[in-house]
């Protein structure tokens, strides 16, 4: 079965084409990496998923439209107020409220040893009764994370999971999501070409439209029809010139 079917997906904001013509399929237990140009439409195409905002053409979770039970999705921020009283153990038990909820409910033991162990698997297990507006921004994206994986999903969505993380921490992320891919398909919006290295099967290439789906290789021809001029990639610190010199300034 495929876990996500997409017909002629397109977005618009007022006159702007965010997302034009998108079809693609992702057979279950996939790894997607969605790359491309900042403004490319690469989150909007997240969004259009988890049903967030307007869209014409066709979205199947599973077979079936508007089947968001399916999916977990982690944001590239959140709208999040940091000063709130709560610490992060408290915000990872949150995400089991989505299956239950009555103003007497109370988190089993059972609830806070699972999310110990999620906090576990990404280091930050020693941060559970502290106060979120303790946490640098690194150790907030990795609660989150572990707060997405608590939901259980089918589908995972991930919109730069590793923002503002050191490569050290980055490389457990993606260790972590490789060992998982075997329970759930993951869709990941990301800038880190060492994730596309080391855990996706496929990628995606969007600007505003779709580039490219297939394999997790990228050349001149791809990389020159996302961006459209020279790009550096960075290799162990040093910039590799992957594609030629254009003519314009």
């Amino acid at each position: 079965m495929n876990a996500l079917s997409i017909q002629d997906l397109c977005v618009n904001y007022a006159n702007h084409h965010a997302l034009e013509h998108i079809n693609l399929t992702v057979s279950e237990g996939d790894f997607l990496g969605i790359l491309g140009p900042n403004g490319g439409g690469k989150s909007t195409f997240i969004k259009a998923i988890i049903g967030s905002i307007p869209y014409t053409g066709k979205i199947e979770i599973f077979g079936k439209e508007n089947n968001f039970s399916t999916l977990g999705y982690m944001p590239q921020s959140l709208d999040l107020n940091k000063r709130f009283p709560i610490n992060v153990l408290e915000v990872c038990l949150g995400a089991y409220l989505h299956k239950s909820w009555n103003i007497l409910h109370k988190y089993t033991q059972n609830m806070k040893d699972e999310a110990m162990e999620y906090l576990s698997m990404l280091g930050i297990e020693h941060l559970a009764y502290r106060g979120i507006t303790e946490l640098s921004g690194g150790e907030f994206q990795k609660m989150l994370l572990a707060r997405t994986l608590l939901t259980k999903p089918k589908l995972l969505l991930l919109d730069e999971p590793t923002a503002n993380i050191d490569p050290q921490s980055s490389q457990l992320i993606f260790e972590l999501l490789a060992k998982l891919n075997s329970k759930m398909t993951i869709i990941m919006v990301t800038h880190d070409l060492t994730a596309i290295a080391s855990c996706v099967k496929s990628i995606a290439c969007l600007s505003q439209t779709l580039i490219y789906h297939g394999e997790p290789k990228l050349n001149a021809e791809i990389m020159t029809e996302m961006y459209g001029c020279p790009i550096d990639l960075i290799a162990h610190g040093h910039p590799h010139r992957v594609l030629p010199h254009h003519s314009h300034d």
